[in-house]
């Protein structure tokens, strides 16, 4: 797949701050990653449908749901949001696409839906 959206080296070093420190096992690559959860996002795709040279579906999903459920990506969209100058499109385009997997998970958790049934139904 030539379409694949990857974060610049720069993006990733601005990034990096934001990410929690790693505990034991070194984690897979966070630029893979979080490459592929904008990815999933801005296709609008399930996790199942994430092509393979962005990682395990399982692995993009976890990710997403664990960083999420910390913190991180609020961090990150008002960390960016902060250092942003006017000239600077770089966190105008990443904080739209890490906003609205942020927006999905809270109003997911506010709402407590399990839309597992949605998905063996085959929506």
């Amino acid at each position: 797949m030539s379409n694949l959206y990857w974060l610049s080296e720069e993006q990733m070093g601005r990034l990096k701050p934001y990410f929690p420190k790693s505990r034991g096992k070194p984690r897979v690559d966070d630029r893979r990653i979080l490459s592929g959860i904008i990815f999933i996002n801005r296709n609008d795709l399930r996790w199942s449908d994430a092509p393979a040279e962005l990682g395990p579906p399982k692995t993009l999903y976890n990710r997403w749901k664990r960083w999420s459920d910390m913190g991180v990506l609020a961090r990150i969209i008002t960390g960016l949001a902060a250092e942003a100058s006017d000239d600077d499109r770089f966190p105008k385009i990443l904080l739209s696409e890490i906003a609205l997997a942020a927006t999905v998970i809270f109003w997911l958790w506010v709402l407590h839906l399990d839309l597992s049934g949605l998905a063996r139904a085959g929506f």
